[in-house]
């Protein structure tokens, strides 16, 4: 589906225009031409490969989709894949974004987005001396959108993090603390599989040899670069918090199974008591001790309880019951 198609000279907006009319556009001096599309079907694309002379690799990757985050330079164009992560409730819905990129040209594709990139078009159009860089101003305006939506994604399984937390040393409560851990490093390893391609394709376009319509606009690249960085480190602390995290509950977890095992054991020692001098005295030879006395048996019961009551205190005391 066509959102829009926008010609652009020096900064400015010239025009709404037609599909069959971009081949014309993209030929004015220092003017560009904006598409957007969401949801292409494969007779769209074919049409903007036509209009645009895109590369059919390039063209082949989009229609496929489920493409991992890269920068791939074909000639004077650059395709690049980008995945977004938003948030829709407690889980989280993964999109992807194709860009095909070169110095009179901008074409976006979104798939499975639910949050457009008005906005950012809208802003680029605001601020015309931006604008004027050409294309790759709009390329790291959509890239910039992308990552920036990162962030509250970033928000919300810290703040995950710490509830887990909270509850780790709650009794009874290590079962959940586990499923629920596994699920949010679940969730981290999907934005870091978004996050890190791109932090590695990004360095391309700033320092070094980067393309020529991307010349002036290396520090803006390098401040993407910067804020892929920030939410990488980000994500590798959480990572190593919750590999910390269910270590802890595995112990207390452990911790409980021990105390189990202590009462256990207390309570064997104690009946233990009964059993061995219950079976002393329950042998049957004719010359036992006590064996036709009258206060005999209630002794025999008397000190086994005192016995025991006296094994169940001290393993009271020692903490074991």
């Amino acid at each position: 589906m066509l959102i829009n198609c926008v010609a652009y000279q020096e900064g400015k907006k010239l025009s709404d225009i037609t599909v069959e009319a971009i081949s014309d556009y993209i030929e004015m001096p220092e003017t560009f031409v904006w598409v957007a599309l969401r949801e292409p079907e494969n007779g769209e694309l074919l049409t903007m490969q036509e209009e645009f002379g895109l590369h059919e690799l390039a063209v082949e990757d989009a229609m496929r989709g489920n493409q991992r985050p890269k920068i791939e330079e074909y000639g004077e164009s650059l395709f690049v894949v980008i995945q977004t992560v938003e948030l829709a409730g407690d889980e989280l819905n993964i999109g992807e974004v194709d860009i095909f990129v070169a110095a009179n040209y901008v074409l976006s594709c979104r798939n499975n987005v639910n949050l457009g990139f008005l906005g950012v078009r809208a802003r680029a159009e605001r601020e015309p001396h931006l604008l004027a860089k050409g294309s790759s101003f709009v390329l790291y305006a959509l890239m910039d959108a992308v990552v920036d939506r990162y962030f509250p994604v970033v928000d919300m399984l810290e703040s995950e993090l710490e509830k887990i937390e909270d509850r780790i040393f709650i009794k009874g409560s290590q079962r959940a603390n586990i499923e629920r851990l596994y699920e949010l490093k679940r969730k981290v390893l999907l934005l870091r599989h978004a996050v890190a391609p791109m932090l590695d394709a990004v360095g391309k376009l700033h320092g070094g040899r980067v393309p020529a319509f991307c010349m002036d606009t290396q520090e803006y690249f390098r401040d993407v670069h910067d804020h892929l960085y920030r939410i990488n480190s980000a994500l590798d602390t959480i990572r190593e918090t919750i590999s910390t995290a269910i270590q802890v509950n595995l112990s207390m977890v452990a911790i409980d199974e021990g105390e189990v095992n202590k009462r256990l054991a207390a309570w064997a020692a104690i009946f233990a008591v009964f059993t061995a001098f219950a079976g002393v005295w329950g042998m049957n030879f004719e010359y036992m001790p006590e064996l036709k006395s009258r206060w005999g048996y209630p002794l025999a019961i008397t000190f086994m309880f005192s016995l025991c009551g006296y094994l169940y205190y001290r393993f009271r005391k020692s903490g074991w019951l």
